[in-house]
């Protein structure tokens, strides 16, 4: 594990609490107590602040909004879609309520739609295998042609394992293909940053992100300022595409 990658781990909200409470035991028994009472209770309060509905619902629908969906009749005709490896919440529809096959909508069903209406010619898929020996591309490449997406319509790249190597190595792959505008579909909290990369390497790109997962949920028993598991297990992803943000800021990379 790199140095960006344990930082990013380490600030995840559960993590950095459990971290914290050991250091401020730590400095407690050292009869630092101040001091270890000070960094244990502030642990806490970040575990209880991301732990909060509300808290998830303004930071991750911040970055949500900043490309908000839009339906398919108005976005423009490219030629191809790109889509991009990953998962938010197993594709759930709703990060606060349990996950439902029957309304997940997943990058690739996203893929899937656009090309079926029409708004361009291939789909790109990208992604390294991350366990096993497929790839993430060639798994999403199964989907299509189950839903009779034709062969010569698909495109793999399966060397990419973060972001920035989507960009780089799909950029690369584009060019060889003669191919200028695309549709950039990935998760809405995702697709910031990869916007962001995919422009800074000259890629001609329209945001077509999937549904919106980090919503008001329509459920009588909500509440916006009730801790629960659920909300401090979203936080995760969404205080590291922040933390990514700022890496691939200093990196050069957006």
């Amino acid at each position: 594990m790199n140095l960006s990658s344990f930082l990013t781990n380490l600030v995840i909200p559960a993590n950095l609490c459990a971290v914290m409470l050991v250091a401020g035991m730590l400095l407690f028994i050292a009869r630092l107590r101040k001091t270890g009472l000070a960094i244990a209770c502030t642990g806490i309060a970040w575990a209880v602040f991301w732990s909060l509905p509300a808290s998830s619902l303004w930071a991750g629908g911040r970055l949500e909004q900043l490309y908000a969906p839009t339906p398919a009749a108005m976005l423009p005709h490219a030629q191809a879609i790109v889509v991009l490896g990953g998962s938010t919440a197993n594709s759930r529809k709703n990060w606060f309520q349990p996950y439902d096959d029957d309304t997940a909508v997943s990058r690739v069903e996203t893929a899937n739609m656009l090309y079926h209406q029409g708004l361009a010619p291939k789909v790109v898929l990208s992604g390294a295998a991350l366990d096993g020996n497929v790839s993430e591309a060639e798994m999403m490449a199964r989907f299509l042609r189950r839903h009779d997406v034709p062969e010569n319509a698909i495109l793999l790249e399966t060397q990419s394992y973060t972001t920035h190597e989507n960009g780089v190595y799909t950029a690369r792959l584009l060019r060889n293909e003669h191919i200028g505008h695309i549709l950039l579909v990935t998760s809405p909290l995702h697709m910031p940053r990869a916007m962001a990369v995919f422009r800074k390497l000259g890629v001609d790109a329209t945001a077509a992100p999937s549904p919106p997962q980090i919503v008001v949920p329509d459920s009588p028993g909500f509440s916006f300022w009730v801790p629960s598991m659920r909300a401090l297990s979203a936080s995760r992803s969404i205080v590291k595409e922040y933390v990514a943000l700022v890496v691939y800021w200093i990196r050069g990379w957006i």
